[in-house]
């Protein structure tokens, strides 16, 4: 692996893994409701600790406490690696103290040997990440989105969380963003395009790769096909385990 390459995987809902030349990140990861019949396995959206790579550190990160973005079984790989880093945001509790595990909440800075970590606000619960590592800018939005939930809102509540996300999009466009997971949920219909769009148009990451979408795969190409002409290279994701390589200069492959 070259220094400016990530090797990417996408596990689930707003779960991925991604492969550095010196570390291994996992963001938001949710086994879901696993079937117990089939094995463990990457390509059913399954981690496997034994299989983490040995001579890199191993940095687990989680955006907020809700169950499809936490999943507490994360804590059990401490077990096969006890020197991995847990990196939550500070409304997620661990009861186990003897783990290594930093709380961050939005706007924070932190720095942990050559990686720095950035928090920036959401517009439901917890933070948003901005990693920066081994020459990569890598942004995991957890849920900030523009949530226009138009079937259960008033239009001055619909004014109001526009407002909210694009406040916090502000927030950070000085950033650089090489590699953006970001919500593209097909619960608002139409409008679950709307923060995508408006991300991608402001920060402009090279690589853009839609999440919490559950198993709607139809939906994320479609909104790949219809802003393919935008700033970023979109990526439709098709499946659990879905590998894409990422390198710097800007060149991907699946």
């Amino acid at each position: 692996m070259t220094h400016l390459q990530a090797d990417i995987r996408y596990l689930f809902h707003s779960g991925f893994s991604l492969e550095t030349a010196s570390k291994y990140l996992v963001f938001d990861y949710w086994e879901n409701n696993r079937d117990p019949k089939k094995l463990r396995s990457v390509h059913e959206g399954i981690l496997r600790p034994d299989l983490f790579p040995k001579d890199k550190q191993v940095l687990v990160f989680a955006s907020h406490n809700h169950r499809d973005h936490f999943d507490p079984r994360t804590l059990d790989w401490a077990k096969e690696h006890p020197n991995i880093q847990y990196i939550f945001s500070s409304d997620i509790n661990v009861k186990n103290k003897e783990l290594r595990s930093h709380f961050m909440s939005p706007y924070e800075t932190w720095t942990i040997n050559d990686l720095i970590v950035k928090t920036y606000g959401s517009t439901d619960q917890g933070v948003s990440f901005l990693v920066q590592t081994d020459g990569l800018d890598i942004f995991h939005a957890g849920d900030l989105n523009m949530w226009y939930w138009y079937y259960e809102s008033t239009p001055e509540e619909l004014i109001e969380d526009r407002k909210k996300f694009i406040g916090e999009m502000d927030k950070m466009n000085k950033e650089h963003v090489d590699i953006a997971f970001f919500p593209v949920d097909p619960r608002l219909k139409e409008y679950g395009y709307l923060g995508g769009k408006y991300f991608i148009n402001q920060m402009k990451p090279d690589l853009f790769i839609p999440m919490h979408f559950g198993e709607d795969y139809g939906f994320i190409k479609a909104f790949e096909r219809k802003f393919n002409s935008l700033p970023s290279k979109i990526i439709p994701i098709e499946g659990k385990g879905q590998k894409i390589v990422f390198n710097k200069p800007f060149k991907y492959y699946i």
